[in-house]
């Protein structure tokens, strides 16, 4: 039997402390080595036992667990799963901590803490394996809140309101996958044809995350409803909890939001949105896979690259987890394989070569 993955519990709460060090006890590749009620007896554990992950809360005395995390990561980056509050601000504290380098996040129930953290407890084991092998990047600075587009180079619009219209841009991520996200979107110019996005992610979080990208964007960032027509110069983001694809009306595209069940485990699922990519607009698609756990969406961009799509997928040196882009890349799925900071330019350069070849046939 290999070793054993070595969680510290950083949480102000004795209940929380002891039930996750029990649902951690209780699998026999992990093991809880210490638990801590603040971050100030978090970072002397964390410098005696070594940890391979950590856990961590954000409302702590002493220091709130955002600052332990920036401080965390600058200095000694390690992988943490932060045990966050389902709430609207909760929410908000929790993209913070991906930002700053968190792997990934479970919402704490908030109420029946005692059984809703154990109806987690597949959950949380699964994603603390899946912190255990993530890549961690030190934290050089603390990502500015003021951080906007305007700071971003961005090439000026002009891609052609008519391939605009007639394109769609369709893209999965899982775990590591909100700043992934975002590295696209911030580099794609206010005339862009529509991006279509599916996050696995749990209901109450992908309203925050399209406001906080909205923010930072050029193109417009909303999560998805139900019969809305899909526009150029738009992001739209599947709503937690929800299957999200594409279908036609006449002319136009369509959101499909449903309670559809999980595919592949997910809800909503990168396979429903690429299936639909495949199906509905076929040569008019353009696939990007980025960092996420497991195979997810990998059988679907195959379909979609057999209808004509062209595909982008991460990098594995760029990727906090590279599981769904190799899976894409095994499925042959993938056109071109790149660092994250490369897809979008190199996605905004072959629009414009496109659209300089529409030019000249008109």
């Amino acid at each position: 039997m290999g070793k054993k993955i070595r969680v510290i519990v950083v949480d102000d709460s004795a209940l929380v402390r002891s039930l996750l060090a029990e649902i951690i006890n209780r699998q026999s590749d992990m093991e809880c080595i210490g638990t801590a009620n603040d971050p100030l007896i978090a970072r002397e554990m964390i410098r005696e036992l070594n940890p391979d992950v950590i856990t961590l809360d954000v409302e702590m005395p002493r220091m709130d667990g955002i600052d332990f995390l920036g401080r965390l990561m600058r200095l000694r980056p390690m992988p943490v799963l932060m045990i966050s509050t389902l709430t609207e601000r909760g929410a908000e504290v929790t993209l913070k901590a991906l930002e700053l380098g968190a792997v990934d996040f479970v919402a704490k129930p908030r109420v029946g803490l005692s059984s809703g953290l154990n109806e987690l407890a597949g959950q949380i084991v699964d994603k603390i394996r899946v912190a255990s092998v993530a890549h961690v990047r030190r934290v050089q600075r603390e990502p500015s809140a003021a951080t906007n587009a305007g700071q971003v180079s961005v090439p000026s619009a002009g891609l052609l309101g008519r391939l605009s219209t007639e394109k769609l841009i369709f893209i999965g991520a899982s775990t590591g996958g909100t700043e992934a996200i975002k590295e696209v979107l911030i580099h794609m110019p206010a005339d862009s044809p529509a991006i279509v996005i599916t996050q696995h992610m749990p209901p109450g979080f992908t309203t925050s995350f399209a406001a906080r990208l909205n923010g930072l964007c050029q193109i417009t960032v909303k999560e998805a409803v139900n019969g809305e027509r899909i526009l150029p110069g738009h992001a739209y983001i599947a709503p937690g909890g929800t299957q999200f694809h594409i279908s036609r009306s006449g002319a136009n595209y369509v959101a499909v939001v449903d309670d559809g069940p999980p595919v592949n485990r997910h809800k909503p699922s990168v396979e429903v949105l690429f299936k639909s990519a495949a199906a509905v607009v076929g040569r008019n698609a353009f696939g990007i896979m980025l960092t996420g756990m497991g195979n997810d969406g990998a059988a679907a961009m195959r379909e979609m690259k057999d209808a004509g799509s062209y595909n982008y997928v991460q990098d594995e040196a760029s990727c906090i987890v590279f599981g769904m882009p190799r899976e894409a890349i095994a499925h042959g799925a993938a056109d071109e394989v790149l660092p994250l900071t490369q897809i979008a330019p190199a996605l905004v350069t072959r629009l414009r070569g496109s659209s300089d070849r529409v030019l000249h046939r008109i």
